[in-house]
């Protein structure tokens, strides 16, 4: 049978007396669009490859084997991405480069729908069932999304309500709509051999990121911490038993694509990834899932990549008092003073801290035990990619039982470009144990401490910090003076 000419749609139920003709016809189209048609030749799947960066997108290589006959022939891919670029194909044989090549390539995605199916039908025969059993059969000469206009043999015109049909039959799919979107190819080839292709191309909607969970100790000076590898497959697109890659890195992506070599690296810190295998790529860090997997189309996949015990940490208050504030504009008026202190989670990715591998960015979510032993929630934060020996800081909320205050005491003016400033800054802890606090300070210009009541350290050119040891349920003041030249 000639599908291309004995092609055939349906919306709904057919004529009696055709049905298992039109049945068996249509069903004939659609298995002929749902697999790849490689013209006289059959392909057998050898394996994909799917590489996936955090950014919403994804290198996707398609290896299938078969024998090609010698010349021109057409090749059909129906089953790609239908968020695929069109621009980033690249089709080769792997064994034999120099017998084959392309000639052209297509992106057909102008889908079938009934109104695209009805506007090729035009001055074309049809027939329209109505909900009450009535046929009508002749030459469509219009519709809308309200009517049908159709014309007998006997030159009668009908106008149906589209409401009121029930089954509407077509002869033949018209050519040039398609159920999925399609990649044709136009190939020559030089010899009749058995290729092995290869089909690679970069598709947008498909991302991974990094989530992790920490539960801290009792003391809150260990962590266990897990990583999660969560993809989102919104590509069009279902990659089945995929050999898995994620690259970590910020790579930038134009809109004409780039192939870049991918050396092998060396492997790394396999013991910290129990399915994943990390390993250094160009700039960027890779990590390979040592399995195949299924990734189908609009799936949330999540699969563990990290698994570390008894990370030491340390958590450590920070008071910021004059946060959000700009010195010559609003640091002497009266704007409300930040209160909050911080709670900062501080640990270093070293081996010798049980991690010690490259870290992508994402989410970590902190939990702890209470008193009966049930695990709650206690804040969360993102950490950027991380390489190895890098401390990590992460904010997970403030101190219910530590308050700060931030005042003026004094703001003078001395010339037309310096200023005197007197500031006091007050710690209070309700807490039933002593607590260690840094104190971070704003100063701009050119700036000096001319008074203090404290030991500082220079942080950088604009900013201060006081460590200092508030007592259980006691307060502690830091008054300073500075001179600022602007």
């Amino acid at each position: 049978m000639d599908v291309e000419r004995e092609r055939q749609g349906n919306f709904g139920r057919t004529p009696k007396g055709k049905g298992e003709k039109m049945k068996k016809l249509f069903c004939a189209v659609v298995l002929s669009v749902l697999f790849v048609s490689y013209g006289s030749c059959d392909l057998k799947e050898k394996g994909v490859s799917l590489t996936i960066y955090n950014q919403n997108f994804a290198l996707v290589s398609d290896v299938r084997e078969g024998k090609i006959e010698k010349g021109e022939s057409i090749l059909k891919f129906t089953d790609i991405a239908s968020l695929i670029d069109p621009t980033s194909v690249s089709f080769s044989s792997l064994n034999y480069p120099g017998l084959l090549s392309v000639i052209e390539q297509n992106f057909e995605y102008d889908l079938l729908n009934p109104d695209k199916l009805l506007n090729k039908y035009i001055e074309k025969n049809i027939q329209v069932i109505t909900k009450d059993g009535q046929l009508y059969s002749g030459q469509l000469l219009s519709f809308n999304s309200g009517q049908l206009i159709i014309k007998s043999k006997e030159e009668n015109v009908f106008m149906l309500n589209r409401e009121n049909i029930r089954d509407i039959t077509f002869v033949e799919i018209p050519e040039g709509l398609i159920l999925k979107p399609t990649l044709v190819l136009e190939i020559r080839n030089n010899k009749e051999v058995s290729h092995i292709l290869q089909l690679k191309y970069i598709t947008d909607g498909i991302n991974w990121k990094a989530d992790y969970v920490a539960e801290l100790s009792p003391d809150d000076k260990k962590m266990d911490l897990t990583g999660w590898v969560t993809i989102d497959n919104r590509s069009g697109g279902t990659y089945k038993d995929a050999n898995l890659k994620l690259v970590a890195g910020d790579v930038r992506k134009i809109s004409q694509y780039r192939e870049y070599a991918m050396p092998a690296g060396k492997v790394l810190a396999a013991q910290a990834a129990p399915q994943f295998v990390e390993s250094p790529f160009f700039e960027y860090h890779l990590y390979t899932l040592t399995r195949q997997t299924t990734i189908k189309n609009n799936q949330t996949k999540q699969i563990t990549f990290l698994s570390s015990a008894n990370v030491p940490v340390r958590k450590k208050f920070i008071y910021d008092g004059a946060a959000n504030r700009y010195y010559h504009y609003d640091s002497w008026r009266s704007v409300p003073y930040n209160d909050k202190v911080e709670i900062h989670i501080v640990f270093e990715n070293k081996k010798e801290n049980n991690l010690g591998l490259p870290i992508p960015k994402g989410r970590v979510r902190f939990y702890k035990k209470d008193t009966e032993n049930t695990t709650q929630f206690i804040g969360e934060d993102n950490i950027d990619h991380t390489p190895e020996n890098e401390k990590v800081e992460l904010i997970i909320g403030s101190a219910f039982d530590i308050k700060g205050e931030r005042i003026i005491l004094e703001h003078n003016k001395i010339s037309s470009n310096i200023y005197s400033d007197t500031y006091q800054i007050k710690l209070r802890n309700h807490k039933k144990e002593k607590v260690e606090i840094e104190v971070i300070e704003h100063l701009y210009g050119d700036w000096e401490i001319t008074k203090g009541s404290q030991n500082y350290e220079k942080v950088d050119a604009n900013t201060i910090k006081f460590l200092v040891e508030v007592l259980p349920e006691k307060e502690f003041v830091i008054n300073y003076t500075s001179v600022s030249k602007f």
